[in-house]
């Protein structure tokens, strides 16, 4: 593993159909026991003890017993986890999580473990999908640490550095109802110092050494930057460990000149691609999404760069080229290849295994190609 140019995940990938369909319906079928074999196969997993414990794992399910069903559910939910974890090593990934495969969705999952919500029904977010929006009524606390099992259980399945995805403060209180606060900055402040702040010390405590606090409501409410910046520091101060931040399909524009004042973040992961043209070329018209860069490294000159090279928004693949004068011009514009880790955009969540795959994998071969054109 280079020392320089690290490639990271950001978040999420989608659930395999098997794992779906086994714990929402409680089937297993024989196609979802091939594909799981295929890919096995192609990640260096056993194929012949996953189609054993597969067919294990259907008849289980089969069987009406609550405790096979248990152990079905429990045996799939984790083999799902360690597909994911190896997709992104095998697709070349440095630092990786596991897909985020046991969250339902970055604020649901968060808030059904956050003491004084209720929820109030479904709204319609990002793509024509929607979620489950709650209500603050009383004062928040954690029912449970977040990510506790999902964390042991990866220690258990890499010896990749890791960095946990965790929902931010600010981002839980934009997009919550406030039945209870009735100030948006005591809601905010209530999150980070008695809810988000927990959580990342018990993450810490479990020996995670990079957390990666997801903001994607960050830039939404421009007059409220600063309250953003205000929760980060609030989850973050005096706590020792890396810490960033990711802030996708935002204005980030809207981010100067408040995070300058952020003291604990050391990296900004951040969305180009989607944004970028597909034009080859390093300098700054064809590479014009880049130019934010300018701005970071003026304002937070000792923050790396979670560096968007692939966009999660279609199946149209990059080719290691384009990632690779993505990442030159990064390189060029900051100064230093020690503070670029290239990566998708977000989350890779909206796409198949198959699309996902190819993303990582040319985002790290584009970035090997930028090792040799810098001579790294």
């Amino acid at each position: 593993m280079s020392e320089l140019l690290l490639t990271q995940e950001v978040g999420s990938l989608a659930k395999p159909d098997w794992r779906i369909s086994a714990v929402r319906d409680g089937v297993l079928t024989d196609a979802h026991i091939a594909d799981a074999v295929a890919w096995a196969e192609r990640l260096g997993i056993d194929p012949d003890w996953t189609d054993t414990s597969f067919h294990r794992y259907q008849e289980w399910l089969r069987c009406g017993d609550p405790t096979c069903n248990d152990g079905a559910i429990t045996g799939i939910k984790d083999d799902a986890a360690r597909f994911a974890v190896a997709l992104q090593e095998t697709a070349g990934i440095d630092i990786v999580y596991d897909g985020e495969q046991d969250r339902s969705e970055m604020y649901e999952y968060a808030v059904a473990r956050t003491n004084g919500f209720d929820w109030r029904g479904r709204v319609r977010a990002f793509d024509n999908k929607s979620y489950r929006k709650a209500a603050v009524v009383s004062d928040v606390s954690p029912k449970e640490p977040w990510h506790e099992w999902e964390v042991a259980r990866l220690q258990d399945n890499t010896t990749h550095p890791i960095k946990v995805p965790i929902t931010g403060a600010y981002t839980l209180a934009a997009w919550s109802y406030d039945e209870h606060y009735g100030d948006r900055r005591q809601f905010v402040g209530a999150l980070a110092r008695d809810v988000i702040r927990p959580n990342i010390e018990q993450l810490l405590e479990a020996g995670v050494e990079w957390i990666q606090i997801d903001e994607p409501a960050a830039t939404t409410v421009p007059e409220e930057v600063g309250l953003f910046v205000e929760s980060f520091n609030e989850a973050t101060r005096d706590l020792i460990g890396k810490f960033s931040v990711h802030i996708c399909f935002s204005d980030y524009s809207r981010l100067f000149p408040y995070v300058s004042e952020l003291e604990n973040c050391d990296q900004f992961s951040l969305e180009f691609a989607n944004r970028d043209g597909r034009e080859l070329g390093t300098d700054k018209a064809q590479r014009p999404a880049y130019k934010i860069l300018g701005q970071l490294a003026e304002y937070c000159p000792d923050a790396s760069v979670g560096l968007g090279v692939t966009s999660v928004h279609d199946d149209i693949l990059e080719t290691p080229q384009l990632v690779r004068d993505r990442v030159l011009r990064a390189v060029d514009i900051i100064g230093d290849p020690a503070k670029v880790f290239p990566s998708p955009d977000c989350g890779l969540r909206t796409r198949s295994w198959d699309v996902a795959f190819d993303k990582l994998r040319v985002t790290s071969e584009g970035t090997a190609l930028a090792r040799q054109a810098l001579g790294v």
